[in-house]
């Protein structure tokens, strides 16, 4: 599976236009804008001059970030890095947002619950 297969699920489809518009920035070019500004730490409207959409761009992360997508693009990346054997994960560590104590056990250690 190509990684643009593997991340176009998780985008929410696109808002239909029943009174007309202007066209939808397709998400391809959008995630592609967003990559590029935060990757490169410029700002937004730089991106306008390059790309010509750069306050579009900067909607969708906005609306992305609300509806979730950001999270599930990072598992299905992760899940799919994981197939492939190219995670190391003796080197993992675990987050206190997924993993939360519960208290101490036998000879002290703690004792650890997920949390859902």
């Amino acid at each position: 599976m190509g990684l643009w297969e593997a991340i176009q699920p998780p985008l929410p489809p696109e808002p239909p236009k029943p009174k007309g518009g202007r066209s939808h920035v397709p998400h391809r070019a959008a995630l592609t804008g967003i990559l590029f500004v935060l990757r490169n730490s410029i700002p937004w409207e730089l991106l306008s001059q390059e790309m010509g959409y750069g306050m579009t761009c900067w909607r969708r992360l906005r609306d992305w970030q609300k509806v979730g997508v950001w999270e599930r693009l990072r598992q299905v990346l992760l899940d799919q890095l994981s197939r492939a054997g190219q995670i190391d994960w003796s080197r993992a560590s675990v987050h206190s947002q997924s993993i939360s104590a519960i208290g101490v056990g036998k000879e002290g250690s703690l004792q650890l619950a997920r949390t859902p």
